[in-house]
């Protein structure tokens, strides 16, 4: 008999454009502006993108992949398992149901679990790896479908921020908040709430202070020296220092550090901080 062929997707929000441990594709979003498109896929220079958008100053905007996208990110597979950023922040999710009803309608017997992961970035990753697990014990497809749903519950994100301009130029947060951000020297710490929304937790002056509240709040939201995965943009100091600070002081936490890509730069900016963690309970 022929083997079941498994697969993962995610939109491009992952910060993932390959993944050694699973079959695995990304449908890639778009950040748009009045000069330039830019599509977060592999060939992407995120370096370029970033400083471009440092300089620019009309109006700039994202776009999530449409039915079509998601459809060849699911190729030809058995079973397919896709994560999406937050349903609050995008229509990535919405897209990705349209194409899980036309793909299992023109291919009878396959199926398709769509998961908002009501986060996006180092969050994401941590899901992906755990579907992978999941694979690799060979767990039934609706086993699966309702064990990382309950993962997706013991799992949180956190962030720093120097600059909210494009999250407040897109509708993501109020102008004032993001005000706020653009003080000199002020870090904004947050989180991304249980419905997916982002909600601001602290104002620092420094991003050492900032970096002390995030392992604050780690502690505090229930983390307990399990996986973190921190997505930094072009801030490898800081990224560092606080793998430095948690090690510290849970010993056997399993920290990786790695770069974000197009749309997490995005909104991120410069300088900030992604911040994915395992709470209790995993």
């Amino acid at each position: 008999m022929e083997a079941l062929k498994r697969k993962i997707v995610a939109d491009s929000s992952c910060d993932m454009t390959s993944f050694a441990e699973a079959d695995f594709a990304a449908a890639p979003l778009k950040i748009i502006t009045n000069v330039k498109e830019y599509v977060d896929d592999a060939g992407l220079d995120v370096a370029a993108m970033v400083s471009d958008l440092k300089e620019y100053n009309g109006r700039s905007s994202t776009s999530c992949p449409n039915t079509q996208d998601w459809l060849d990110a699911f190729g030809d597979a058995d079973e397919v398992f896709c994560v999406t950023i937050t349903s609050n922040l995008s229509g990535a999710y919405n897209a990705a149901v349209t194409a899980k009803e036309a793909y299992e309608a023109a291919h009878p017997g396959k199926k398709v679990c769509v998961l908002d992961s009501l986060s996006t970035g180092p969050e994401m990753v941590l899901i992906i790896e755990k579907l992978a697990e999941m694979f690799r014990e060979n767990m039934a497809y609706d086993a699966i479908c309702q064990k990382i749903s309950q993962y997706t519950k013991h799992t949180g994100l956190l962030f720093m921020l120097e600059s909210m301009t494009n999250l407040a130029n897109n509708g993501r947060v109020s102008p004032v908040v993001a005000k706020v951000a653009g003080l000199l020297g002020i870090r904004v710490v947050g989180k991304a709430s249980d419905v997916g929304t982002l909600e601001q937790l602290n104002k620092c002056r420094g991003e050492n202070r900032a970096l002390d509240a995030i392992v604050n709040h780690l502690k505090e939201l229930g983390f307990n020296g399990g996986k973190i995965r921190i997505g930094h943009c072009f801030n490898l100091k800081a990224a560092t220092t606080l793998k430095n600070r948690l090690l510290a002081s849970y010993e056997k936490a399993k920290v990786t550090i790695y770069e974000c890509r197009g749309l997490c730069s995005f909104y991120a900016e410069k300088g900030g901080l992604l911040v994915g963690f395992e709470k209790a309970g995993c």
